[in-house]
């Protein structure tokens, strides 16, 4: 099955569903309950589920099908039309690394091959690579729930604080980061609003420490997902 990670409901999520026609079951998850149970810290992320319920790999970057490589970063040259944030958010993306090949093969491997496959992990494999959950990681999964309740309750000024602490805590968990990026009013449409950060002209309404670009800019494009491991 796919999930939606939106908070706003499953209308954000309808127009991929309608554009994938799946033929499976599609779940919308407006409280991040798969990042709770499963460790997600971004998107697009899987968990192999096996015919017992046994997890056989923690979350991890995933596609559907395969991604093109990108051109080289210093070839990437965005049209000279886009408004300044979005020729940097350009220029960050195409540092981006996708390993959409080698998870694709092992995943079809899997399919054919179940448990005899190199890629069905064992137990003790499946929890040393799952995500730690201490007391940081709890901390801000309770601050990003109650940031969630505020928000849908009308009071959006102290959701961004829980918001914005969640961040603190837990800072390589992408999929809060986006969330909350994502509320945010002002912009050209949904794209910039769901990256651009602080809208030009408009200096201190944006109510983060960070953006896409900033946070992406910090860590390096080419760490935003981890490396696919056999």
């Amino acid at each position: 099955m796919t999930i939606c990670l939106e908070a706003t409901g499953p209308e954000a999520g309808r127009p991929y569903v309608d554009r994938a026609k799946p033929e499976h079951p599609t779940l919308i998850d407006p409280t991040h309950r798969m990042d709770d149970l499963f460790g997600v810290t971004n998107i697009p992320n899987s968990v192999w589920i096996d015919e017992a319920g046994t997890i056989v790999r923690p979350a991890e970057p995933a596609w559907p099908v395969v991604r093109e490589p990108r051109p080289p970063r210093d070839a990437a040259v965005p049209a000279p039309d886009l408004p300044e944030h979005l020729r940097e958010l350009a220029a960050e993306a195409a540092g981006i690394v996708v390993d959409s090949g080698p998870y694709l093969e092992a995943l079809h491997d899997w399919a054919e091959q179940g448990s005899r496959s190199q890629f069905a992990l064992a137990p003790d494999e499946v929890l040393a690579r799952s995500q730690p959950r201490g007391l940081e990681e709890s901390a801000a999964a309770a601050h990003f729930e109650l940031g969630q309740h505020l928000l849908v309750s009308g009071d959006p000024a102290s959701a961004r604080k829980h918001f914005a602490e969640s961040h603190r805590l837990q800072p390589d968990n992408w999929t809060y980061r986006r969330q909350a990026w994502s509320l945010e009013p002002g912009g050209e449409g949904p794209l910039a609003r769901f990256w651009q950060g602080p809208s030009e002209g408009t200096p201190g309404d944006w109510p983060y420490p960070g953006d896409w670009v900033k946070d992406i800019r910090a860590v390096g494009a080419e760490n935003y997902y981890p490396r696919f491991r056999a």
